[in-house]
């Protein structure tokens, strides 16, 4: 991928003084969950810029001002975490794929984030991870969650979203942020360092009294329709 070659490339002094650092706080319990999300925003806006990469965000105002909320986007490719992570000054954590846990710097980064690892393929782990996340939610934590399962590899369109990723939301009675991306896919799965803008819209929250009495097949429709009525504005 040429873009992250660029990004490398350009950061290769910092590098040495980045990456020792992240393997300490990563492993430490010294550094609070903002010291080290306002550190890993650092490093993503450097990152950003020497990758030739604009954030556009809009809709801050929207993100609730007390945390214990979870962050909902479309899913569009390896980038969008970064993308949400320099637009949002709050720190939030992730629920990640299990195959990724491992790789090398991804570990480090999930590890600062304090991201937990979920197995599609385990209901068991899977219904554990629920229970984990909510009850990390209702102590004051934030959470993106990936609804699609997996990105979706059509540009600006997303696929459908998956009802059981909201079951977290709904037992923490916690508010529901959907998140806009428009051309997040475009740094990593596009293969050109040309200058490129990644969009990201914070939509109005879904609050508890609103979406109470809805399935959670339900509510997954609503988002997706929020999200994808924004999307049309690119297209």
């Amino acid at each position: 991928m040429k873009r992250i070659a660029l990004m490398v490339i350009r950061h290769l002094l910092l590098i040495p003084v980045w990456f020792p650092k992240m393997l300490i706080m990563a492993r430490s319990d010294k550094y609070t969950w903002k010291e080290k999300y306002d550190f890993l925003r650092v490093i993503t806006k450097s990152v950003n810029r020497a990758g030739r990469v604009k954030i556009d965000a809009h809709g801050m105002e929207n993100l609730p001002e007390q945390s214990g909320y979870l962050l909902y986007p479309n899913h569009q490719g390896l980038f969008d975490v970064l993308a949400v992570l320099e637009a949002n000054p709050t720190p939030f954590s992730v629920v990640m794929k299990k195959e990724v846990k491992d790789i090398f710097f991804l570990k480090q980064v999930f590890q600062m984030m304090g991201a937990i690892p979920i197995d599609r393929e385990d209901i068991r782990q899977s219904m554990q991870v629920i229970l984990q996340v909510a009850k990390e939610v209702e102590s004051g934590r934030n959470f993106l969650i990936f609804a699609e399962g997996t990105r979706s590899r059509k540009g600006n369109e997303t696929n459908a979203f998956k009802g059981g990723s909201f079951k977290c939301a709904m037992r923490a009675k916690a508010p529901i942020v959907p998140v806009v991306l428009v051309d997040s896919y475009r740094p990593f799965d596009v293969n050109t360092i040309r200058r490129v803008t990644v969009h990201v819209h914070f939509l109005p929250p879904m609050y508890y009294d609103e979406y109470k009495s809805m399935k959670s097949t339900e509510i997954a429709e609503e988002v997706r329709s929020r999200i994808d009525a924004v999307m049309k504005q690119y297209t």
